[in-house]
């Protein structure tokens, strides 16, 4: 979808700043447009599913590309609906990780 899916995530260590107001504004138009970012802190986007069993086939995908880009969502499956919220704990905040990992969970879907 975007050269984001390209990218790799890179460790942050804490005291790293997170992104500014503008920097989420500049990353947030390279994922697709139901992602929504919430309180500058987090970005989410909700996944439907005809039943159950795909949710869970898809939140075991997302699991994959967080395992393989050691950045890990908060993913909440339920009947025919995934949640994916990112964000980087150890900032607080939202760092580059979470806009490559959204991308890469895009091209997926």
């Amino acid at each position: 979808m975007t050269d984001l899916t390209k990218k790799k995530c890179v460790p942050c260590s804490e005291g790293a700043d997170p992104l500014t107001e503008e920097e989420i504004k500049e990353l947030l138009p390279r994922i697709h447009d139901e992602w929504k970012v919430v309180d500058n802190k987090q970005i989410e986007r909700v996944f439907r599913f005809k039943d159950f069993q795909q949710a869970l086939n898809f939140t075991n995908q997302v699991g994959a590309i967080a395992e393989e880009e050691g950045h890990h969502p908060v993913l909440i499956t339920s009947w025919g609906r995934v949640l994916v919220r990112l964000y980087t704990h150890v900032i607080d905040g939202l760092h580059e990780n979470d806009f490559i990992v959204a991308a890469k969970v895009d091209e997926i879907a």
